[in-house]
């Protein structure tokens, strides 16, 4: 199966309740290790990238490691979305790159850093609608802000100082037509969320349910919704890191999202823990180790693990036989078809 819009995914998603993990990626193996997971687990899934990966690792092989992926694995339903674009210039260049779908973040200003104007997020964003749309291709957006920094893009400080109004975000897919709107509840990018297990003091679920109350038709995203599991912490400082204790994102807490219209959770940080963990634990107990491949090949494999896991308990699993089978072409009838 070649790549595929994601707002099939989302809307085979909705129709069946389920929620779809979106997994960044900068390399190779990152790509095999959800692949993997997704062959394993029979689910449809979404591969992003930010800008930072984008420029790590170029578009060019970038993008033929994604359609590698699909022409090695035709089975399953595979998106290509590109993480947080600060600008429709970046938005149009992924198009350009082959992405299926495209994150529009206009709730910063092009720099990633400093919060916007709404109105400036509704210019911007309508704008790679429109154009993405032409082409088949999902347009996710943001209203409000997330706290904490990833891949040098975000507003950093307080994560509840940028919640998103139920009614801004009402007002925003109507003037954007959006597939997918991505709403700040409290979570953060990266991996030092929460001092203690968040509440709903902290995370703000009361909010994605009246948000999609208002927009039932509208995909919602949680981004920073890493769990940051206290055994992958262990695992690092057991050989050698330093990471101080810190909480992510409950899998319960994602779960009730998904209840209320969720559709696409964004995962990063658990990977990249899964990862540094099983190459510390090469390296400390066989300190002579030079080989790549000797600790490339159970990254791989810790992350395929977080993957699987993710992937079960956001109830994609078994899924990806049943995707209907979209073309951007047909997507791109369809829109146009809406009038969107």
């Amino acid at each position: 199966m070649p790549l595929v819009p994601m707002r099939a995914l989302l809307d085979h998603a909705a129709e069946n309740g389920y929620g779809v993990a979106a997994f960044n990626v900068n390399n190779m193996e990152q790509i095999q290790a959800i692949m993997a997971a997704a062959v394993k687990t029979e689910s449809p899934v979404i591969i992003q990238a930010s800008r930072g990966a984008r420029s790590y690792s170029q578009d060019n092989y970038l993008r033929h490691l994604m359609l590698a992926a699909a022409e090695l694995h035709p089975q399953i339903p595979l998106a290509m979305h590109l993480d947080h674009g600060n600008s429709p210039a970046t938005c149009f260049s992924a198009i350009e790159q082959g992405f299926t779908s495209v994150m529009m973040d206009g709730s910063l200003q092009e720099d990633g850093k400093t919060p916007s104007s709404f109105e400036h997020n509704v210019k911007v964003t309508k704008e790679v609608v429109e154009r993405a749309h032409a082409a088949g291709v999902t347009v996710e957006g943001e209203i409000g802000c997330l706290g904490g920094v990833e891949d040098g893009h975000g507003a950093g400080g307080d994560p509840m100082a940028h919640l998103t109004d139920p009614a801004q975000a009402e007002q925003f897919a109507a003037e954007t037509g959006v597939d997918a709107v991505a709403v700040a509840i409290g979570t953060s990018h990266g991996a030092y969320k929460f001092k203690k297990k968040p509440t709903g003091e902290v995370l703000k679920m009361s909010i994605i349910a009246e948000i999609h109350r208002r927009l039932p038709e509208t995909h919602l995203v949680m981004h920073g919704s890493s769990s940051v599991p206290k055994e992958l912490i262990d695992i690092i400082n057991a050989y050698g890191g330093k990471m101080p204790a810190t909480f992510g994102v409950p899998v319960e807490e994602i779960q009730e999202g998904i209840r209320n219209g969720v559709r696409k959770i964004n995962v990063d940080t658990d990977n990249r823990l899964a990862i540094t963990g099983a190459i510390r634990k090469v390296f400390f107990e066989k300190p002579e180790e030079f080989d790549p491949r000797s600790y490339m090949k159970p990254a791989r494999e810790a992350m395929q693990a977080v993957c699987e896991a993710r992937m079960i308990a956001f109830g994609q699993a078994g899924f990806a036989p049943k995707v209907p089978k979209v073309s951007l072409e047909e997507m791109a009838r369809r829109y146009h078809r809406l009038g969107r």
